[in-house]
């Protein structure tokens, strides 16, 4: 007890935790290497993706019904679904399209209702409608709901000197070998012709034969047929029997008998010409203006987009070795993992780039060895904070890279805070142990309250409301995992480190000690250059590599660094205490202070004005350069997909022309014509939608363009596209957040 009221005498003090800590160093030694080891183990497999997989709060319900105009599309399949979507209290707006064949009906709920609850009700409420629609639908309604992880992660693209059987042959080899692979939820294949066989009756026959139309489709659905016919046994086997009824080819269906009466029977030959073409097209897909087939690969959600890029160029490269022909020409388009490694390789970087500054620049402070242990704060931090992370089942997407290079520069202050006090303890002349647990203890409420004001400032933003909010509620998350891990590493393992191991580094006057430290540097760095070379003779690179730098550290910290640092601390902090006391006592000379806390007050609303009048431009996220861009084109509702080629076509040259200048930066240029080439803002498109297409011009990495601006190619796409009468045209680069609605919407409303 005396003992304490000493200390409280002296001004010290300490805090519990941080004092438990260094009584207890070998325990905090040890978790200190489990969160090392665990964190690199999550973090090696944290999935990592483009963007959060978050589902939209809609819910689209979508009904064929072919042969019908809007207005009767509208009475007999919309209004009877909207009824009962109608009695659902959690939809917060419904809207319906309804068109020729095609009823598209979209519920819109609160971001925060759970959509699989929410897909279960409207699924619920369609059945409910069902007595109330017409029995001949070609397909019952259909409820789909959107989510990010359904966005394609690259499209892989098929051309050559093939015909088109063999091309899809080809790319349906390349889907079943990518939907092997554990990561792919769905591989999509666009531009294909495929197969059908066609029956072309004639009437004229059909009436003086007495044939219907029924009669052919019940001989067709009724001989088109394999069936068991039951089982038999054989050698004391029991064997199952097979009918194999199916057609194989154009010649068994020309020959199948459709009619017979009077022992005379009537062929489908007879009335009808049969042959094996293609279905009517519903997508198209050019590459450079060379036809291709295009492979829109899904991922699984929650799963590590950069393994599944490279497990799916494995693949590719597997299947063009082995099976498929060598002047096929497969290319890849869109590669999501692209901006997503670098995003990854950035973050590395400024790990490894922070820890280096911070050192370099506390040792002249505090010597190399003391800087070391805020350096430490950096990776542990980071590392602790991704554990948790992972622990949340979070991934590692653009919003949570943001957010962890956005932590770097904060999450050294509270450590910098710790062993800068630690340090002035043992200069003072106390032991590790006793320095360690005041200095902790005295700055600990300091910086908690710190941190936790800096915390403050970030949790509303995990609490913001509608589809931004789920998507940007990883950034605050992500923060605020960061920084109370960062108060951990400095309340906790910081204080242990420096009782273990801080020194105050001073220079010896002793000339025969001085010598006695540089022979052993140089032993030391002997010794390791030769553990080098044996490395490096056993194939052990990374051995060799990691002494090589510890070698040049060493060397450079004792005959360069370590000098700098004594003269720092001896000649330039002095000058630099001396100049900031007198600062100080200038401020605080009489009448001073008033004028300082009234040109503050001026200085605020001088700072106010300015920004008023030289408001800065508001974006919700940064535009730089695009990655790609994309020509939305429509036609009016109607026009057949050859038509919309055609205008294609004349888009492409244009196009060509435009990007010539600067053809070296240009990756690909692809054309889709028909399925799902609607723009995602406008929200997704289920129909077949053969008077929309797109045309997407994919550029280089940004770093190899040589200064040459994306965004000024974007400019000269979109005038040169410009003077379509009747053709929408909309140029627009990238997404760089999540889909979103034009930024104005004008609805017209009216009872006709």
């Amino acid at each position: 007890m005396d003992k304490l009221k000493d200390k409280i005498k002296e001004g010290l003090r300490e805090f519990g935790i941080s004092s438990f800590a260094v009584d207890n160093r070998t325990s905090i030694f040890i978790l200190t290497m489990m969160i090392f080891l665990f964190g690199i183990t999550s973090y090696i497999n944290f999935p990592k993706e483009s963007y959060p997989e978050i589902a939209f709060p809609e819910i689209f319900v979508n009904t064929l019904y072919f042969g019908n105009s809007a207005a009767d599309i509208e009475s007999l399949i919309t209004r009877p679904i909207e009824k009962e979507l109608q009695t659902i209290s959690e939809i917060k707006n419904i809207t319906s399209t309804s068109l020729q064949d095609y009823s598209l009906i979209v519920a819109e709920f609160d971001a925060d209702v759970d959509i699989e609850d929410a897909a279960r009700k409207i699924k619920d409420a369609v059945d409910k409608a069902k007595s109330e629609l017409p029995n001949d639908l070609t397909q019952d309604p259909e409820v789909l709901e959107v989510n990010m992880a359904e966005l394609p992660i690259m499209t892989v693209n098929i051309s050559g000197n093939y015909g088109s059987d063999e091309l899809l042959a080809f790319a349906e080899y390349l889907e079943d070998e990518i939907e092997n692979i554990s990561e792919i939820s769905s591989v999509d294949i666009k531009g294909a012709l495929e197969r059908e066989v066609k029956i072309d009756a004639d009437i004229a026959r059909m009436q003086s034969m007495q044939v219907s139309f029924g009669d052919i489709e019940n001989a067709i659905r009724s001989e088109n047929v394999t069936m068991s016919g039951g089982e038999i046994i054989n050698n004391d086997f029991r064997r199952t029997i097979r009918v194999v009824g199916e057609f194989k080819s154009v010649k068994d269906l020309e020959n199948m008998i459709v009619k017979s009466e009077r022992q005379s029977p009537v062929y489908l030959r007879d009335v009808a010409d049969v042959t094996f073409g293609y279905k009517d097209r519903t997508s198209i897909a050019r590459a450079s203006g060379l036809p291709v087939l295009s492979l829109d690969v899904i991922k699984r959600a929650g799963e590590n987009l950069l393994d599944a890029s490279d497990k799916i160029k494995l693949a590719v490269e597997g299947a063009q070795a082995e099976v498929l022909p060598q002047d096929l020409d497969i290319t890849f388009f869109n590669d999501q993992s692209i901006q997503t490694r670098n995003m990854v390789s950035n973050l590395e970087n400024s790990i490894i780039s922070g820890v280096i500054l911070v050192v370099l620049v506390l040792l002249f402070f505090l010597g190399i060895r003391n800087a070391m242990f805020v350096g430490l704060a950096i990776p542990l931090s980071m590392l602790m904070g991704i554990l948790i992370l992972g622990l949340f089942g979070y991934t590692m997407n653009m919003v949570v890279l943001f957010a962890l290079i956005l932590a770097l520069g904060m999450l050294v202050d509270n450590a910098i805070v710790v062993v800068e006090n630690v340090y002035r303890y043992m200069q003072e002349g106390y032991s590790g142990i006793e320095a360690a647990k005041y200095g902790a203890g005295e700055v600990a409420m300091p910086i908690i309250a710190s941190t936790a004001t800096t915390l403050a400032a970030f949790i509303p933003l995990a609490f913001w409301p509608g589809l931004m909010g789920s998507f940007m509620k990883f950034l605050p998350i992500t923060l605020i995992a960061v920084l109370s891990s960062s108060l951990f590493i400095a309340l906790v393992i910081n204080p242990v480190f420096t009782s273990a191991y801080m020194k105050v580094d001073e220079r010896s006057e002793d000339k025969g000690e001085r010598r006695r430290k540089v022979r052993n540097v140089l032993l030391g760095a002997l010794l390791m250059g030769i553990l080098a070379f044996v490395c490096h003779s056993a194939g052990i690179m990374w051995g060799r590599n990691l002494l090589g730098i510890v070698i040049i550290v060493t060397l450079v910290n004792f005959f360069l660094l370590r000098g700098a640092s004594f003269f720092f601390q001896n000649k330039v902090l002095p000058v630099l205490e001396v100049g900031y006391d007198k600062f100080i006592r200038g401020a605080l000379f009489k009448f001073v202070p008033g004028l300082v806390f009234l040109g503050t007050f001026v200085l605020l609303f001088v700072a106010i004005t300015l920004l008023t009048n030289n408001a800065p431009k508001v974006v919700l996220f940064p535009e730089p350069d695009p990655i790609y861009v994309n020509a939305f084109v429509e036609l009016p509702m109607g026009k057949d997909i050859e038509a919309t080629d055609k205008i294609m076509r004349e888009l492409e040259e244009k196009v060509e022309e435009t990007i010539a200048p600067n053809a070296r930066i240009v990756e690909a240029v692809l054309s889709q014509i028909g399925e799902n080439t609607s723009d995602p803002n406008a929200g997704p498109n289920f129909g077949a939608s053969p008077n929309k297409a797109r045309l997407t011009v994919s550029f280089i990495p940004s770093e190899e363009r040589g200064g040459i601006s994306t965004a000024k190619i974007m400019e000269e796409i979109r005038e040169s596209l410009d003077g379509y009468t009747g053709v929408q045209i909309v140029v627009d680069q990238n997404q760089a957040g999540p889909p979103m609605d034009k930024p104005i919407n004008i609805e017209i409303q009216g009872d006709d």
